[in-house]
């Protein structure tokens, strides 16, 4: 895995809800998820009932844009992560005992599960300068 993708991974499991942004015949929707992180596969795990107008998008539209950011007014600490990829419902085992074993609550719920496959990161860490950006795969743009 290279430097720069594990960075990004640190930031990742450092936090767990991300904004998901989803689009269908130019009817937009953005929502908020709990996930689960798993850098062997790079891919996002998490819930969502078919019944929201998100799901309902990638049911048909599974192109999705999601970020993560750390919520904090100085400049210096400002990190942000931009997500590209593709939403898919989730069929792996081992991927749904990875979202059960931070979320066990979630089991009584019987959710289902969703995986978001990266296509692309983008970073901001001004720790490392301002307005520094970190790119998965390098040299990509969001």
């Amino acid at each position: 895995m290279s430097q720069t993708l594990d960075l990004m991974g640190a930031f990742i499991q450092k936090h767990h809800v991300l904004s998901l942004a989803t689009c269908n015949a130019g009817e937009l929707s953005c929502c908020s998820v709990f996930y689960v992180y798993d850098s062997k596969n790079i891919c996002f795990i998490f819930a969502s009932s078919k019944e929201t107008t998100h799901i309902q998008h990638i049911e048909k539209n599974p192109n999705v844009a999601a970020n993560i950011l750390l919520e904090t007014d100085e400049i210096g600490r400002i990190e942000g992560l931009q997500i590209q990829g593709k939403v898919t419902l989730l069929k792996d085992k081992e991927l749904q005992k990875l979202y059960f074993k931070k979320y066990p609550y979630a089991l009584a719920l019987l959710p289902t599960l969703w995986r978001l496959d990266v296509r692309s990161f983008k970073m901001t860490d001004n720790k490392l300068g301002f307005g520094k950006k970190l790119y998965y795969p390098e040299k990509t743009t969001l």
